[in-house]
């Protein structure tokens, strides 16, 4: 049973830097009193997830479009990209949304689980360490009102420990989002690209640079399409993609 053991510390109002920087103090107080534990089993372990948890994530490993990181038969570009060609130039996708993933992701973002993040950045880095090598890391902002929600920004804080375990510079201010959007979840494709449209803007100097996009989930990839456009647009030379799990048609899933 997933249990997400571990404290949960829930934060509403307070800024995310502060709220980080105290999240961190508290778990290193809690550790120095209670043994380390994997968030999935329980077990005893000196890492956030045990060695046979780790190994027995989805890892997203198969054939896929290098450019939406979508299932191929040969890895090859499928038709979407074909069709219409996302303004991201590559994608990588460390593990398919499946279990736990789909409880992991969720208990970070709306309950608060902090902890949750660097488990889900070490698995990202894991799966770039070969020759990753952009300019910067940018995570998928998120509108202030969001943030004042829920005190942080959880592509934020995974895009800290990847920045952290391949030494990379991690950009959070280059990027705002300036429109509050509704969820993408449950929307159609052409609605999800209509929501987000026009909903970034690019104040830094990104021009000639290589830029990777960090965030938590791709399902169809639209607002991670409306950021690199923005990017491109504000001169960036490449846009790559790098999420912590990729959603995958039921037939591929299993």
């Amino acid at each position: 049973m997933l249990g997400f053991h571990g404290p949960d510390f829930r934060c509403r109002n307070l800024p995310c830097q502060i709220w980080a920087g105290l999240e961190l103090n508290i778990r290193s107080i809690i550790n120095r009193f209670f043994p380390p534990a994997c968030l999935l089993c329980g077990a005893g372990s000196t890492r956030s997830l045990c060695r046979d948890c780790l190994a027995d994530l989805p890892w997203h490993k198969q054939p896929q479009c290098p450019q939406c990181a979508t299932p191929t038969p040969a890895g090859q570009l499928c038709g979407s990209c074909l069709k219409r060609p996302p303004a991201f130039d590559r994608s990588h996708a460390a593990l398919a949304y499946a279990f736990p993933l789909d409880r992991l992701i969720p208990a970070l973002k709306y309950s608060g689980r902090l902890a949750i993040a660097p488990v889900l950045g070490e698995c990202l880095a894991e799966a770039m360490a070969p020759g990753a090598a952009p300019d910067c890391l940018i995570p998928m902002p998120l509108h202030p009102r969001r943030i004042r929600e829920r005190g942080f920004n959880h592509a934020t804080e995974i895009a800290r420990e990847v920045a952290r375990r391949l030494d990379l510079p991690l950009d959070t201010d280059s990027c705002r989002r300036i429109r509050d959007t509704p969820p993408q979840m449950g929307l159609k494709h052409d609605a999800r690209r209509r929501n987000v449209r026009g909903a970034f803007a690019c104040t830094g100097d990104v021009q000639g640079r290589r830029i990777a996009l960090i965030d938590d989930v791709m399902t169809t990839g639209t607002s991670l399409d409306e950021l690199a456009k923005t990017l491109k647009q504000a001169g960036a030379l490449e846009v790559e993609t790098w999420v912590v799990a990729r959603t995958l048609p039921p037939g591929d899933a299993a």
